[in-house]
């Protein structure tokens, strides 16, 4: 009986796997996948392509890592000569984030993305990783298997004797016909997932809305960055296909980094049952339950976040056109800070949210301009407003300004927007003052049509620190950051890892005060890629050599690290009315 029913289960793999698989010379049409940035891509994304190269990859199958320097090596090699490689991941245990902390990890300069439900392998006759195909300009197959026979499970060869991938690549390129169109592939077999139940036990009231109050309506609700609020249950039904695709691709709730570096107490994040919970309600037929059920509806996002300021400055208002690319506007706060003033909380507070992108605000004096060398705090979508642990504050410098960089975004129609900053005056005694390491270089050079261009800049702790946070900045061709800690005894410590850098949406990592301490002499490293390849769907221009600036159509490598003197004990008290020290 048991072989019976094992003979059925093969049976149905089978049909699954090797159904119609296309043969070479079959035109294969195109395939849809999800890149690293989440966003739908297609084989047609690949213009005036010679050939393209698909290969099938797992990050837990042992066999991949091992292929990916012949991988990289050729690639490179036919990078100029019209070839395009692309690698999917197909397994149920990848996601966008780890396959893009994969790439990161290993060097991977050419586009890699997630193959859900593993349609393009399904699509390409594909079953193991790592399996490669070579398609011609036409789309047409002309070669499914192994990349050579070197790795197997178990075993090497010292060297490949047969170079099966590279072989029908260089056919290809050279207008000939693929004399040995497959091969058999020894790796790690694929399981596809399965189709979700239609039906689920969860419904809207009791299971579903105390997710969304928790994860999502401290955005999605009126007055606020998001576009549509997710309040009631009309309003999440409705957009139930919407809410599918970016919870289980995982961009929503946003969050970049990388899970295996750093604990940070504002990550964002569903847990596993409660993803799961969320996508089978919302591929079921959504159930409402008893809506008398719901929790308490969020107010509307019209106070401050901070609190009631002590302290609140509005710049002019700005006009928005309503379409184009806008340059940034800087504005003075009209307020001059006659003493030494200290603040533990600040908030920057836009009256239209949807048109601002970012605004950053630095202190500077009368005859100075916005220095990011004196940065304070900044505003981005999704982001938080500052709060400081207790005893820790920031300084403006007596005699100074705030000046505020803002970049606006158009809408389709013309827009105003004025912009309020509040402060909050410390309540308690300031012991430490909030330093910033401001890791960055502007003395670099992004040649055009380059995948994944390395930038790194370095900076020393001039005492020991405690951490406070760290947020990162480049423009529309970053593709990821990576902070390191390079400490006295020799020791490196990955501090961050935001492996699929979104220009869209940057926030900061914040550490539970206390938790991470750095010796003095540690020296912070930031390491960028940059994309400036035809293929990051952002580039201006892949033709351009790229250098630093203000504009979006150059770059910047800024990474912020906010600490305090672990050793500093000010012992100041702040008056309240006015924010100076009580003498």
């Amino acid at each position: 009986m048991f072989f019976r029913y094992y003979a059925i289960i093969i049976s149905l793999f089978s049909t699954q796997l090797f159904a119609n698989p296309p043969q070479p010379g079959d035109v294969v049409g195109d395939c849809t996948f999800k890149d690293t940035r989440y966003l739908n891509r297609s084989l047609a994304d690949f213009k005036d392509a010679k050939a393209i190269v698909v290969v099938f990859l797992d990050t837990g199958c042992p066999i991949v890592p091992r292929y990916l320097p012949t991988l990289k090596k050729m690639e490179q090699e036919y990078r100029t000569k019209g070839v395009h490689f692309l690698g999917l991941f197909p397994g149920a245990d990848d996601s966008v984030i780890g396959l893009a902390a994969f790439a990161l990890k290993h060097d991977i300069e050419f586009p890699c993305g997630k193959d859900y439900d593993g349609a393009c392998a399904k699509k390409l006759g594909v079953t193991r990783t790592p399996e490669a195909v070579v398609l011609d300009g036409n789309k047409k197959l002309r070669y499914r298997g192994r990349i050579d026979d070197q790795y197997k499970p178990g075993g090497a060869r010292p060297e490949p004797t047969s170079r099966d991938l590279l072989d029908a690549i260089e056919t290809v390129v050279n207008g000939r016909n693929v004399t040995t169109a497959t091969t058999p592939v020894d790796g790690c077999p694929i399981t596809f997932v399965e189709p979700r139940p239609a039906e689920t036990k969860c419904n809207f009231a009791e299971h579903i809305a105390p997710i969304l109050k928790k994860h999502c309506q401290e955005c999605h609700r009126p007055n606020t960055v998001a576009p549509f609020s997710l309040i009631d249950y009309q309003q999440v039904s409705s957009r139930a296909r919407t809410i599918f695709e970016v919870v289980r691709d995982g961009s929503m709730p946003p969050w970049y980094g990388a899970p295996e570096h750093g604990e940070f107490a504002n990550r964002r994040g569903l847990s596993s049952e409660e993803k799961e919970m969320l996508l089978s309600w919302l591929g079921s037929s959504r159930p409402a339950g008893d809506l008398s059920k719901l929790p308490a509806t969020p107010p509307v996002a019209n106070d401050w976040r901070i609190g009631k300021p002590d302290l609140i400055v509005t710049a002019p208002q700005h006009d928005i056109p309503e379409a184009g690319d806008i340059p940034y506007k800087y504005a003075f706060l009209p307020h001059l800070f006659l003493n030494d003033t200290w603040v533990d909380s600040v908030e920057i507070k836009p009256d239209n949210p949807k048109v601002l992108h970012h605004c950053n605000m630095a202190y500077a004096k009368l005859s100075e301009q916005f220095s990011v060398q004196n940065f304070i705090t900044g505003a981005v979508p999704g982001g938080e407003a500052m709060t400081l642990p207790k005893g820790v504050a920031v300084k403006i410098p007596a005699g100074s300004f705030l000046v505020l960089q803002i970049h606006y975004i158009s809408t389709g129609q013309p827009e105003k927007c004025k912009i309020s900053v509040g402060f909050r005056y410390a309540r308690e005694e300031v012991q430490q003052r909030l330093r910033l390491s401001y890791v960055a270089t502007t003395r670099y050079s992004i040649p055009p049509l380059v995948p994944a261009h390395k930038v790194s800049a370095t900076r020393t702790l001039p005492c020991d620190a405690i951490g406070v946070g760290m947020f990162s900045h480049m423009h529309v061709r970053g593709k990821d950051m990576t902070f390191l800690a390079h400490k006295p005894d020799g020791t490196t410590e990955n501090l961050l890892t935001i492996p699929n850098f979104n220009f869209g949406w940057q926030h900061a990592y914040r550490w539970d005060f206390g938790k991470k301490t750095l010796p003095k002499g540690t020296r912070l490293e930031c390491i960028a890629h940059y994309d400036n390849s035809p293929f990051n769907p952002y580039n201006p221009d892949p033709k351009a050599t790229v250098r630093d600036g203000q504009q979006t159509h150059e770059e910047m490598l800024n990474g912020f690290v906010f600490y305090v003197d672990a050793n500093e004990k000010l012992g100041l008290k702040i008056d309240l009315k006015t924010g100076k020290p009580i003498e």
